[in-house]
């Protein structure tokens, strides 16, 4: 069965006579006969009954119409729909992240995306801060997420938000803590970042506003590792608050100063500064601020 044919059907039916049907679907009069035969053949009844002034629906196609032309209209919604999307923006993006998904919104806003430019397929690459600020630089990500200030006069930054900072420490090390002196704070063991991760320039500018210099145990490049470690005990280090205050709460880890923030810094949305005005990176933008800006 084919959609000209239903198509042909319907015009006859509605027209009541084969050469106005013809004359409304241009084609000619055998040719209509024919796809209403080889239709009447393959659903196995008769669709017309002949009469002198015309043609008039059998009682089987009277039951059959209604679906006809359901099919025909879905068939046309499936092209204006083709259409509409023949015009719209697609392609492959490639997005940077860091840390934990949530904190970004991620899901939120690719759905946003997803929904905005349904052509638009979204590649994500997870990484550390310096890396994805590289890459970027590099132009192998189209954007990237990024904690820190940014340092590059070529790499543009969208802020979204500012993190707050708490120092998280190992149950065993808490009680010698108690107080809030850097100075003692700066004596036990801090767990070293790896130079990419913007959480080493951070904790190095808190040293340097405190005016200590801790001693580093080792040097790591996720957070999640850091969270580990400082609950194994192997040492003190800095985390975002919501991950430092949803921990503290079970006991697995002790903030310092009851949780107080010691530094911040800005989430930002990093890209390419000479594609201010790619019309890709303008769509980025701004389902970014549709998904952060109503919660600030």
């Amino acid at each position: 069965m084919e959609l000209y044919q239903l198509r042909t059907f319907v015009a006859v039916a509605q027209q009541g006579h084969l050469t106005q049907a013809a004359e409304l679907l241009h084609l000619s009069q055998p040719a209509v006969t024919a796809q209403i035969k080889a239709l009447e053949e393959e659903l196995g009844v008769a669709l017309f009954e002949r009469y002198p002034g015309g043609v008039q629906l059998t009682e089987a196609a009277k039951d059959i119409l209604p679906e006809a032309e359901r099919i025909l209209a879905l068939s046309r919604g499936m092209q204006h729909k083709a259409k509409a999307l023949s015009g719209e923006p697609k392609g492959k993006v490639k997005i940077g992240t860091i840390g934990v998904p949530a904190r970004l919104k991620l899901g939120p806003w690719l759905a946003c995306l997803r929904s905005r430019y349904p052509l638009l397929t979204v590649q994500t690459t997870h990484g550390i801060s310096g890396g994805i600020l590289n890459e970027v630089r590099k132009k192998t990500l189209d954007g990237g997420f990024y904690l820190g200030r940014n340092p590059y006069q070529n790499v543009n930054n969208l802020p979204l938000t500012e993190i707050g900072f708490c120092v998280a420490l190992p149950p065993q090390m808490a009680p010698m803590l108690a107080g809030d002196d850097w100075d003692a704070l700066a004596k036990v063991p801090w767990l070293g970042l790896s130079q990419f991760n913007s959480l080493s320039s951070i904790t190095q500018e808190l040293w340097r506003a405190q005016n200590v210099s801790p001693r580093k145990v080792g040097e790591f490049d996720e957070e999640a590792t850091l969270l580990e470690l400082v609950k194994a005990g192997l040492g003190v280090a800095i985390l975002a608050e919501r991950t430092a205050k949803r921990f503290a709460a079970d006991g697995s880890i002790v903030l310092w100063r009851g949780g107080d923030c010691v530094t911040s810094a800005p989430l930002q949305f990093v890209y390419s500064a000479e594609r201010e005005n790619d019309p890709l990176v303008t769509m980025l933008r701004d389902t970014l601020l549709e998904v952060w800006q109503p919660a600030e």
